[in-house]
């Protein structure tokens, strides 16, 4: 399982239900650029009390770039996360047949990494905000860098410890973060496994997730079973689909062979 949409639908989780929706590796361009994360005010759903160390400031659009730990936050990252930003504000904007762009501070981005982005902090200044939480700025915009591996190990940062390659971050963060939908806290087992499969072409979502899910299961479950039980129910056409005529008829003659020994 990727990472980067482990984290994505874990973030979708903590905004279910609220007046933010999650929206996962958003198309951007014709192109299929995709930004990690998009977090969107909504007009229903239950008000946020209780934010994670960083995302306090959340404006109606808030576009989110995730680095793990051998992913580094460097300035090309923050280039891109303007950009998509950038294509990000216009077409929205054209969206809601507004002639103008969006009012800039309608709009909020994030840097997320699971260390400390030493090379970045040497080219510009980190302005730390508090723990784990700085801020850069990066050409006209304001971009929130948070750290997962030094904000506190407190309740509210459960979400940020899960993904801080801290083993005890980990584990802290698996037994408090209170999952909105109980199913969803299996995906904690496959923060160890960090399967790799290719970017479908439409965004990510939990039904995508469950599908992969279940057919890893299915697969367990076959490969236990004898052949004969597998086969069991298809049709011969199924059952011989793939082999050669050749393969069919050396199979007949042996099965000839021994019908009449017997």
């Amino acid at each position: 399982m990727n990472l980067h949409r482990i984290f994505g639908l874990t973030l979708s989780d903590l905004f279910l239900g609220t007046i933010y929706r999650v929206e996962l590796e958003m198309d951007l361009s014709i192109q299929q650029q995709y930004v990690d994360v998009v977090i969107i005010e909504q007009t229903k759903g239950e008000p946020v009390t209780k934010f994670p160390d960083g995302l306090e400031n959340l404006g109606p659009h808030n576009l989110l770039t995730y680095k793990s730990l051998h992913q580094p936050l460097d300035g090309w990252a923050l280039d891109e996360l303007v950009g998509h930003y950038v294509n990000y504000r216009k077409q929205t904007s054209a969206k809601q047949g507004k002639k103008k762009l969006l009012p800039e501070n309608d709009f909020r981005l994030y840097a997320v990494c699971t260390r400390k982005p030493r090379k970045l902090a040497a080219q510009v200044e980190l302005h730390a905000l508090k723990e784990g939480v700085y801020e850069v700025a990066w050409g006209i915009q304001s971009i929130r860098i948070i750290v997962l591996n030094q904000v506190p190990q407190v309740e509210r940062n459960a979400i940020w410890q899960m993904f801080s390659n801290l083993s005890e971050g980990v584990q802290f963060g698996a037994r408090h973060y209170p999952w909105r939908q109980p199913d969803h806290s299996s995906i904690v087992n496959d923060l160890y496994k960090r399967y790799h499969v290719e970017v479908p072409p439409m965004p990510y979502s939990w039904n995508d997730y469950y599908v992969e899910r279940a057919l890893e299961q299915k697969d367990k479950v076959l490969a236990r079973l004898p052949v004969e039980e597998r086969l069991k129910g298809l049709r011969a056409e199924e059952r011989l689909k793939g082999l050669r005529a050749e393969e069919i008829e050396a199979y007949l003659k042996k099965l000839r062979k021994r019908k009449h020994k017997k």
